[in-house]
């Protein structure tokens, strides 16, 4: 099922850009961002048979576990801008006998929600919010009064290795994006203030904020080559070789060799293991 009536450029780019790339790696990115769902979800407070929206829903993996939570007398609805990776969640739910949860393309800004969700859940799926403040507090209206919300967020670049060593060593070869860049939105990052986002909840309509912090490693390949490859095609220092083009292609064997080098630095016997760090934060609907 699809609700999309018209797409913005940050919706754009994500399904001619990096869908491909998220399809391609997602053995390690669902694996990875696991260990940080897996840290929240025993402290969610999902009722039986209670009804749950995963928002920015991804692969639908999330989303297939607040299912089971709920159990089939409850519901869960997960939206995403990407119905390709709404098609893997429609696979992998059919395959395990799942019926209580539906997939929906669209813009979570604009959905029309009618107020009746007991949580409003996502994990690493509102940073990326053309208009984040408006993006909340449609998440907000997704709500019954006292029906919480809780998102999964990075912290900063500075606290994320999985993410900050790949781009420093691919910056002492390449230029920086320019300003003209297309972008998947404001970026990963952009929720790691917990000022800043606590501001962006009051204005949209929340109550008692809370930020809990979760550490994690995350495998970034099972070896430094895959590690690497994932490192050049995802994330900071992904975005910086696509923007770089012609010139990163030319320097692309000695930028390989210095991301394999760092990067094997790091390997242990579950394969190449980083440092991430994130943000448990929830709030409350008062109606």
């Amino acid at each position: 099922m699809a609700v999309v009536t018209e797409t913005t450029e940050y919706v754009d780019f994500w399904n001619e850009i990096l869908v491909p790339k998220f399809v391609r790696w997602k053995h390690i990115l669902v694996d990875g961002l696991a260990h940080h769902s897996a840290a929240v979800f025993p402290r969610l407070e999902v009722p039986a048979g209670g009804r749950v929206v995963d928002v920015g829903c991804g692969f639908g993996d999330t989303a297939i576990e607040l299912a089971r939570r709920v159990g089939p007398e409850g519901e869960v609805l997960g939206i995403d801008c990407c119905d390709a990776f709404l098609e893997f969640g429609r696979r992998d739910a059919a395959a395990a006998g799942i019926r209580n949860l539906r997939f929906v393309e669209a813009d979570v800004q604009a959905y029309p929600f009618e107020g009746d969700f007991d949580l409003c859940f996502s994990r690493f799926g509102t940073q990326f919010f053309e208009n984040p403040v408006a993006a909340l507090r449609n998440m907000r209206r997704s709500l019954r009064p006292g029906g919480r919300m809780v998102m999964i967020v990075w912290r900063s670049l500075e606290e994320n290795e999985v993410f900050r060593l790949p781009k420093e060593v691919v910056s002492r070869f390449l230029p920086p994006p320019g300003e003209d860049a297309r972008t998947c939105g404001p970026g990963p990052f952009s929720m790691a203030d917990p000022e800043v986002v606590a501001k962006q909840l009051e204005i949209a309509g929340y109550e008692g904020p809370r930020f809990e912090r979760i550490d994690a490693l995350l495998r970034a390949g099972e070896t430094p080559e895959e590690a690497v490859a994932f490192q050049m095609a995802l994330g900071p220092a992904g975005e910086i070789v696509r923007e770089a083009g012609e010139i990163a292609e030319a320097k692309r064997p000695e930028i390989e060799a210095a991301l394999t080098e760092e990067l094997a630095r790091y390997r242990t016997a579950e394969g190449i293991m980083l440092d991430t760090s994130s943000w448990m934060v929830s709030a409350r609907n008062p109606g």
